[in-house]
This record gives C-alpha cells, sequence and structure tokens, in this order.
C-alpha cells in the first residue's frame, strides 16, 4: 500500500498523533518566548539626561548620565542603552533573526539529509544552552552573541518542528495540525507577555522564559521518527516499524502493513534529493513557485513580526499590547480552517485574500488620528493588521508545505523561511520609522501585504489534490497552474534543441 493508505490503516489522527503533536506544539510555546522576549527586556523606560562635569580638571567637558524615571529592569537600564546606544536594542531583534535565516537555510537541508529527530533533538538541546547564556550574559556584547545563536537554533528548529508535525499525521489533517502549530506560537506570546507582568528583573525573565525547554526536550526525545522521511530516503521496512508502532498505540491492527517499495521508475528521484535547493532553482515548475513563495513569506514576516515588535510602543500597558497581539491570533485560525477547506476560497484565494486585508488595515491606520475612538484607533486598526496576516501566514506554512514534494519539502520550507527571516531582520527598525512620519511604518506594512497577496494568485490550489512525493510528480497538469505548465514546456522544449 501507498503511505496514505498506511496512515488510514494505523489511524490518520490517533491517540498516539494527538500525543505527538501536543509534545511538538508544547515546543512552538517555548519557540514564541524566544522570539519575543527582546520585546520585553529590551524595552527603554522614560529618562532623562544629567550632565556633570568631568573629574579631571585638565578635561572642560561634561558626562552626560541617564536618570531613568520608572522602576524597570532591562537590558537598557542595565547598560544604558539610550542616545546613541539606543540602536543595540533593535541590533539585538535583528540578530535574532538572522540567526533564524541561517538556522532556515542550514536545518532545513540537514533534516531532509540526516532525519527530522535528531535534528530537532539536537537544535532544541542547543537552544536551551544559549538561553541560559541570555540570562547570565555578563556584557551587551555576549548578550548579542547569545541571541544570535538562540535564533539560529530556533529558525532551525521551528521549521523541522512544523514539519515533523505534519509528517505525522494524515494529508487530511495538515491543515488543522499546522493550525495549532501557529495557535500555540500564538498563545505562547501571550503566556510570555503574563509571565513578564510577574516577573520584572530582566535575567530572571529571561531564565524562567528559557527553562521550560528543558521540560519540552525530555518530552520530545520518546518521539519516534518521520515515517514520510524514512518512506522517502528508501528506508521501507523502517518506515513500517513506524507506522505499527503508531497503529500499536491507535489499538488499530496493523501486523500486515506493508508499503510498496520503490520502483525503478521512481528510483532516479534519490539522486534529485542531492542537489537539494538547486532543484529549486533548476526545476521550471519549482522556480516559479520559489520566487513568489519567498516574497509572500518576506511579506507575512515583515507584517507579522512589525506590528508585534511595535507592540511595546504602543500607548498604554507594553503587557498588556504584547498580550493583546497574541491573543488576537487565535480568532484567525478557525478562519484558516474554515476557509482553507472550501472549494470556492482553498488555500490560494484565502492567503491572497488575507494578506490583501491586513494591507488594507494597515493603509487605514494612516488614515484615522490618535485621538480617535476606542472602536476606531491605530491601536484597534493595527490589531485587525495583525489577525489578517497572521491567517495568511499560517496558510502560507500549510500551502508551502503542500506546494513541495516529499524529497525537498524540508530544503524548500527552509529557503521560503530564510526570506521570511529577511522580513524579520528588518522588521525591528520599521517602527523606528516614524522619526520620518508617524504613518510611515504602516505605509510599509501596506504596501507589502497588498503586493504579496497579488503575487500569491500566480500560485496553483492545492485543495482536493495528492501531495507531490517526487519531482516527477510536478510535472502532471494537477500539479501546475497555466504559468508554471507554460514553464515546463518550455524548459523541456530547450532540453530538446
Amino acid at each position: 500500500m501507498d503511505l496514505e493508505s498506511a496512515f488510514q490503516t494505523v489511524g490518520e489522527f490517533g491517540p498516539f498523533q494527538r500525543r505527538a503533536v501536543f509534545v511538538l506544539n508544547l515546543s512552538q510555546l517555548y519557540m514564541a518566548c524566544q522570539s519575543m522576549l527582546i520585546v520585553l527586556i529590551g524595552s527603554t523606560p522614560q529618562y532623562q539626561i544629567q550632565s556633570k562635569d568631568s573629574a579631571q580638571p585638565s578635561q572642560q567637558v561634561q558626562l552626560q548620565h541617564p536618570t531613568f524615571t520608572e522602576d524597570v529592569d532591562s537590558i537598557v537600564t542595565e547598560w544604558l542603552l539610550v542616545k546613541q546606544q539606543a540602536y543595540k536594542v533593535g541590533l539585538a531583534g535583528s540578530l535574532f533573526f538572522a540567526g533564524l535565516l541561517v538556522g532556515n537555510v542550514v536545518f532545513g537541508p540537514l533534516s531532509d539529509k540526516i532525519g527530522r529527530k535528531p535534528v530537532y533533538l539536537t537544535g532544541l538541546f542547543l537552544e536551551v544552552v544559549f538561553g541560559y547564556v541570555t540570562a547570565l550574559a555578563p556584557s551587551y556584547e555576549v548578550f548579542a552573541a547569545s541571541r544570535l545563536l538562540v535564533g539560529l537554533m530556533n529558525g532551525g528548529i521551528g521549521l523541522v518542528c512544523f514539519v515533523l508535525t505534519q509528517e505525522y499525521v494524515g494529508k487530511s489533517y495538515w491543515a488543522m495540525t499546522g493550525t495549532l502549530a501557529s495557535m500555540s506560537f500564538a498563545v505562547g506570546i501571550a503566556l510570555f507577555a503574563a509571565l513578564g507582568y510577574f516577573i520584572r528583573p530582566w535575567r530572571t525573565l529571561a531564565m524562567a522564559a528559557n527553562s521550560s525547554g528543558v521540560l519540552f526536550f525530555l518530552l520530545s526525545v520518546m518521539l519516534p521518527e518521520s515515517p514520510r522521511w524514512l518512506y522517502s530516503q528508501g528506508q521501507t521496512e523502517r518506515a513500517e516499524e513506524v507506522l505499527r508502532y503508531m497503529a500499536q498505540k491507535n489499538s488499530n491492527k496493523a501486523n500486515n502493513l506493508v508499503l510498496q517499495r520503490v520502483s525503478a521508475g521512481k528510483a532516479g528521484y534519490h539522486d534529485n534529493r542531492r542537489s537539494g535547493v538547486l532543484q529549486l532553482i533548476v526545476h521550471p515548475v519549482l522556480r516559479l513557485r520559489t520566487v513568489v513563495l519567498m516574497y509572500v513569506w518576506y511579506a507575512c514576516s515583515l507584517v507579522y513580526y512589525g506590528l508585534t515588535l511595535g507592540a511595546g510602543d504602543m500607548s498604554g500597558s507594553r503587557y498588556l499590547n504584547v498580550a493583546m497581539y497574541g491573543v488576537v491570533e487565535l480568532p484567525a485560525y478557525p478562519l484558516c480552517i474554515y476557509f482553507i477547506n472550501k472549494h470556492w476560497a482553498g488555500r490560494r484565494k484565502s492567503m491572497a485574500a488575507f494578506l490583501c486585508l491586513a494591507g488594507v488595515a494597515c493603509l487605514c491606520t494612516t488614515l484615522v488620528p490618535d485621538s480617535s475612538g476606542l472602536f476606531l484607533s491605530v491601536t484597534s486598526l493595527a490589531l485587525l493588521g495583525k489577525l489578517m496576516v497572521s491567517a495568511a501566514f499560517n496558510i502560507a506554512y500549510v500551502y508551502t508545505s503542500e506546494l513541495y514534494p516529499t524529497v525537498i519539502r524540508n530544503a524548500g520550507l527552509g529557503v521560503c523561511a530564510m526570506s521570511c527571516r529577511v522580513g524579520g531582520i528588518l522588521a525591528p527598525f520599521v517602527p523606528s520609522m516614524r522619526a520620518l512620519h508617524t504613518s510611515m511604518p504602516f505605509t510599509v506594512f501596506c504596501l507589502s501585504g497588498l503586493s504579496a497577496g497579488c503575487l500569491g494568485l500566480l500560485l496553483p490550489e492545492t485543495l482536493h489534490r495528492p501531495a507531490a512525493e517526487t519531482l516527477e510528480d510536478l510535472s502532471s497538469p494537477n500539479q501546475a497552474r497555466v504559468l508554471e505548465t507554460k514553464a515546463l514546456l518550455y524548459d523541456n522544449e530547450s532540453n530538446h534543441l
């Protein structure tokens, strides 16, 4: 039998899969805390600059020393990151996202090569180690370096964790499990805000937020390898063992479960895998998909993290703002599940619509004065934009995993996530564009959302279509839109010439 038939035999989303998905979603809580850490521990309280005469009589200069008027303990107050040093707060955030970028590029193809589980466990363990370095950093330089390394591990395991969640269950549950992962990340943002409210010293907060990773690592050790990855590697017997183990835990009988062996006609796809990321450039269908998806992921990340990281700068309590920017995502995910499973909407149209709506919401913030009412204010419209882009981001994860064949799925996701992290690197600096004009950040978010939504319409629909396992499957007319089909025909004609 093929893989999808095997999952129907062992149970597509039985008790075992529910426990495994629960454990992996707990890791999303931890990763959300690490992603949002700089928002609270990098908060800048109100301060005044006092000038003091130099202690040396020969030097007629005045030393400027900041005096903080708020009782806030953060990296800003400890290392005096104000005035000319204020950029270091945004730099620490950007270093984290730079680490995410490198982690996506390295860990994605690595997990395609040596397996999902070992890469995931190694990355999670190292992230916990570097997280403690962040909490105990003796200087800003060590702190910044640790954020880069935490981001490196966070980006890698976030990608592998998502793919592993998808590959444990039947394809009909991919939309739901992908949505649950995004929901867990949003809940993690809200929980981190609550944790920050009760734990004010920044080192203690960093230590508490990081310690949960130890528990989640211990829970993850017992998870098996992905049967889909084992099968794609030709390790059919090991894949059958994992599937039988799942069936046993699901109280289903699968003693006679035998997977199809890789035929001679498909044996060559292992050679295609060796080129990994190169196939995303060489293959005509994958090339067009990757270019569009890279921009979509970039725009999603820029708007998502730009609005989220700017929560601390909004009026009101920074803890409440951060919590609201997490909680507001939750209604987006039931909307995702509803729309992406409807034949008249599907993955493609839903993602494009949510991106465009996020852009429109950000546009409206530039037209509303700050002194407007509660239900029509900059904050409420920004929250609406966050809700819309969260829905689009969630669909992008699910949609992208369906657009790439199993043999290079992590490589494709890794390249898209790399582009996503470029948006994340730029995101901490976008809110500072208020210095040029108060509407400038939301103008950037608006243009990014609208353009990405329009480009997303160039992609094919994947609803109710089988997942591609090999590169050869992409040649099927059901797997490509007209533009991609023309590119494939042009490439074939070029090869004949």
